[in-house]
C-alpha cells in the first residue's frame, strides 16, 4: 500500500478576506510532484466554497460568487485574538466549519506525515488550528509546516505553530529531505510521463479558474516586496510548456479562466509572454486571462497592449503604488515619469475600456502622507484607471521593513498579527483619520468611469 499523505490549505483569519483567483499553487504543485514519487495525497481544503457539507447543512450565509470565478468565502465572525481586541472591526474564519475539517481528517487512516502551507504572516492564527486540530485526530503523526509565513517569520513558526518541522528553506527538494529526517522514506517510484505534472487542480472539489505561473521571482527590488527572498532567481517557464498548460485546462477541463502569478509577467516579454500570447493568439480560442498580481507599467509597449486584448485579457492590474516621483526612488526603479500615462494611452488604444484597467496605490507606507495617496489617486483618474487602495502590509525580510518597523506604534517584530493591512500599522491616528477621504475619492473615479 502506498504511504499517505495529508496536505492542509489552512483558513484565513482575519477581519477581511475574498477570492480573488487565490488558490494555494505552491501547496498544489508540491502535491503532483509528491503523487509523482508514489505517495498517495489526501487534499483538505479549508477554504472551499463548494464543499457540499457547508452548503448542505451549514447556518452561515453562502458566499456570493462573481464573474471570472471570483467572490465571497464562507465566513463566520469568531473572537480576536487578544493582541487584535483594541480594533473595532469584526474578526471572522474565512473557510469551513472546523467540524466539517475535523470529520475530512478523522476519514483518512494512518498518515505518514500532515503538511500544511501558509501565506500571509498575520494569517497564522488559521495555520495554528489546522495543525491543532489535525494533532487531536492524529496525535502520533509528524506535522510539517511551510509556506510563506513559515519562510518570512520562522523563529516566530518555531516557537509557538506546534508543528514537528518548520520547512523555511525555498523548493520541494526541502520537503523530500525533511520528510528523510522524519523516518519516513520516498516511495521512489517511476513517473509515468504520460500524464501531465501540472500543479494538481485536480484535487480541489470545483475548479473555477486555474492559476498560472509562468515564472518565479522578479527582478525588480521594491522596497515593499518580498519577493526577492523568497525567490532569489528569476527565472521564466518556456512558452510552448505554458501554452500546453492552457490548453490541457481548457480542453480537459473546458477551463476559460486563467489567472497569472507571476511577479513579473511581462519582463524580457520578447522572448517570454510575448511568444506565448502569440501563440495562443493563433488558436483563437475564448479564454479569459486576468493579473491580479499586477503587471509592470513600463514594459507595456503598444504590441503587448495589442496582444493582451487580442488574447482575452478581462482584467488588467498595474503597479503604479505612488504618482510622487520624489519619493518612488525609496520604492522602486520599476516606473518613471510619463510610464504610466504612455502604458494607459497603449491599453486604451488597444481596446480596453477602463472598468477593465485597475491600478493599485499603496496607502498606509511609513513616512507617506494622505495627501500624496490622493494625488496619486488623482493621477490614475487623469489617465484613465480605476484606483485600487492596496494597504501597505509591513513584510519581514524586505528593505522597507526596519523603516516599519521604527516607524509603527505596534510591535511588528513579536507579533506577526500586527502585519495586518488592515491595521494600516505604519500610519498614526492622524493619518488614520484621513482614510475615509481617500476612499470617498476612490469611490468618485470609480462613478465616473462606469
Amino acid at each position: 500500500m502506498k504511504p499517505s499523505l495529508i496536505l492542509i490549505n489552512p483558513w484565513i483569519y482575519d477581519f477581511a478576506a475574498y477570492d480573488l483567483w487565490s488558490k494555494p499553487l505552491g501547496l498544489l504543485s508540491l502535491a503532483t510532484d509528491l503523487r509523482r514519487k508514489g505517495f498517495d495525497i489526501h487534499f483538505i481544503d479549508c477554504m472551499d466554497v463548494d464543499h457540499p457539507a457547508m452548503i448542505e447543512h451549514s447556518t452561515l450565509k453562502s458566499p456570493k460568487r462573481r464573474q471570472y470565478g471570483t467572490g465571497k468565502f464562507w465566513r463566520q465572525i469568531i473572537s480576536k485574538p487578544t493582541a487584535l481586541e483594541g480594533t473595532d472591526r469584526p474578526y471572522s474564519r474565512y473557510g469551513l466549519l472546523p467540524e466539517i475539517f475535523e470529520e475530512a481528517v478523522r476519514r483518512i487512516k494512518n498518515p505518514s506525515a500532515i503538511l500544511v502551507t501558509s501565506l500571509m504572516t498575520y494569517w497564522y492564527p488559521g495555520v495554528f488550528e489546522a495543525i491543532r486540530r489535525t494533532r487531536k485526530i492524529h496525535p502520533e503523526v509528524p506535522v510539517i509546516l511551510g509556506g510563506g509565513y513559515a519562510r518570512l517569520c520562522r523563529d516566530h513558526a518555531i516557537r509557538y505553530s506546534n508543528a514537528d518541522r518548520v520547512v523555511s528553506a525555498r523548493g520541494i527538494p526541502a520537503i523530500y529531505d525533511t520528510l528523510e529526517n522524519l523516518g519516513i522514506s520516498i516511495p521512489g517510484e517511476v513517473p509515468d510521463e504520460t500524464k501531465p505534472h501540472y500543479p494538481a487542480f485536480d484535487l480541489l472539489r470545483k475548479n473555477h479558474y486555474i492559476c498560472l505561473m509562468t515564472s518565479t521571482g522578479c527582478p525588480y527590488r521594491c522596497h515593499y516586496c518580498a519577493s526577492h527572498f523568497l525567490f532569489p532567481e528569476f527565472i521564466q517557464t518556456d512558452p510552448d510548456e505554458i501554452l500546453a498548460e492552457i490548453l490541457f485546462w481548457h480542453r480537459k477541463w473546458d477551463i476559460r479562466d486563467f489567472a497569472f502569478y507571476d511577479d513579473a509577467l511581462l519582463v524580457s516579454s520578447n522572448t517570454h509572454t510575448e511568444v506565448l500570447l502569440d501563440r495562443v493568439a493563433r488558436f483563437n480560442l475564448d479564454l479569459r486571462f486576468h493579473t491580479p498580481n499586477a503587471i509592470h507599467v513600463r514594459e507595456i509597449t503598444k504590441p503587448i497592449a495589442r496582444l493582451l486584448h487580442q488574447t482575452g485579457f478581462q482584467t488588467i492590474r498595474l503597479g503604479l503604488e505612488a504618482s510622487d516621483s520624489g519619493k518612488r526612488w525609496d520604492l522602486d526603479k520599476k516606473i518613471s515619469k510619463g510610464d504610466f500615462s504612455r502604458a494607459m494611452e497603449h491599453l486604451r488604444g488597444a481596446g480596453f475600456h477602463p472598468g477593465q484597467i485597475g491600478a493599485y496605490i499603496m496607502m498606509g507606507l511609513p513616512g507617506q502622507s494622505p495627501d500624496a495617496v490622493a494625488e496619486t489617486i488623482h493621477h490614475a483618474d487623469r489617465c484613465g484607471a480605476i484606483p485600487y487602495l492596496a494597504e501597505y502590509s509591513p513584510i519581514p525580510h524586505t528593505q522597507l521593513w526596519e523603516k516599519a518597523v521604527d516607524t509603527s506604534m505596534f510591535d511588528l517584530s513579536s507579533e506577526p498579527l500586527f502585519h495586518n493591512n488592515s491595521l494600516l500599522p505604519c500610519w498614526d491616528s492622524t493619518q488614520k483619520r484621513q482614510i475615509p477621504r481617500l476612499k470617498q475619492l476612490v469611490s468618485q473615479v470609480r462613478e465616473k468611469h462606469r
